[in-house]
This record gives structure tokens, sequence and C-alpha cells, in this order.
């Protein structure tokens, strides 16, 4: 097993299009609201203009915020997500198989990490697609990625290399 990193990807909050859109059709009402007002000189119209610009400004932040980033490290998945959150490591000696899937049925899918449910471990923040892994006692780990066939490729690599 390589020292180095074979693979590594970061995830911010600004990466789902559905509440990134969202905020930003509630900014437009804001600013539309406040265009309109008859009287600007009113606090009430002025409110329109501090939260519009407030729901841009935390949009904007979120660019940069990540929300967990994923490295494949020593024969490892290392998860880190948020400040306070557990970092997760999977070790890959443990996995069984691995397989393209997709991450829901659903067309909006909040983000999540570190979620139990069901026997299913889920991180997610966007896209369509996840990689499963499966481990020796059953648990399976769901893990979003925005390039999940390169995810799935290194992977595979690292377990076909062990054997």
């Amino acid at each position: 097993m390589s020292s180095g990193i074979l693979f590594q990807e970061r995830q911010t909050l600004a990466s789902q299009k559905f509440w990134t859109t969202r905020r930003f059709v509630l900014a437009l009402f804001c600013f539309a609201a406040y265009f309109f007002s008859e009287d600007r000189n009113r606090k009430d119209a002025d409110l329109f203009l501090v939260v519009g610009t407030g729901i841009l400004i935390i949009s904007l932040l979120f660019i940069f915020i990540t929300h967990y980033r994923t490295k494949i490290q020593n024969g490892s998945v290392i998860i880190d997500g948020l400040w306070s959150t557990k970092r997760v490591k999977i070790d890959l000696n443990s996995i069984i198989s691995t397989e393209i899937v997709r991450y829901s049925p659903y067309l909006i899918n909040n983000p999540v990490y570190n979620l139990h449910n069901k026997g299913t471990i889920r991180f997610y923040t966007r896209g369509k697609y996840a990689v499963k892994l499966v481990d020796k006692d059953g648990l399976e780990y769901v893990i979003g990625s925005q390039d999940p066939i390169e995810l799935n490729r290194v992977i595979a690599e690292v377990l076909a290399g062990r054997k």
C-alpha cells in the first residue's frame, strides 16, 4: 500500500444546487419587495434590503465551508467533516465489495454526514450517484462523490492490490 494520497475530494455546502437556488430566489424576493415598496425610507422596506443582502452573503460563505473531505490514504478511506464532527476512518482491509449506486430515488436530498440508518452509514453532499462499500460484517457505507467513477476505481485498485 502506498503511503501517499491516492484520492482526495472536498465537498462544500454550496454544492447543493436546489438549496442554493432556493436561497437566491428568496433573496430576489426580498430585493423585489424593497424595490416595489412605496416609501423606501420606512424601516420595513430597509429590512427587506438587509435580509436580502444577508442571504446573499451567507450563500457566498457556503462556497468556502467544507461539508466533508474524502481522502484515500494508507489503505483507508478517511472522511473529515465540519468542525465538531468526528473523523471517520474506514479500513479497506475489511471491505469485501464496492460498486457505484444511485444515491436515492428522490430528486431532492439533504446533505448528511455519518448518518446511521438501517445498517447503512451515509455521507452525501450532492450528485445522483455514490459509491457503496460493504464490509465483512455486512455494514454498508454509502459515500457521495462528485466523481464516483474515480473514487470507485481507486478503491477497487486498493482492494485488488491487497490480494
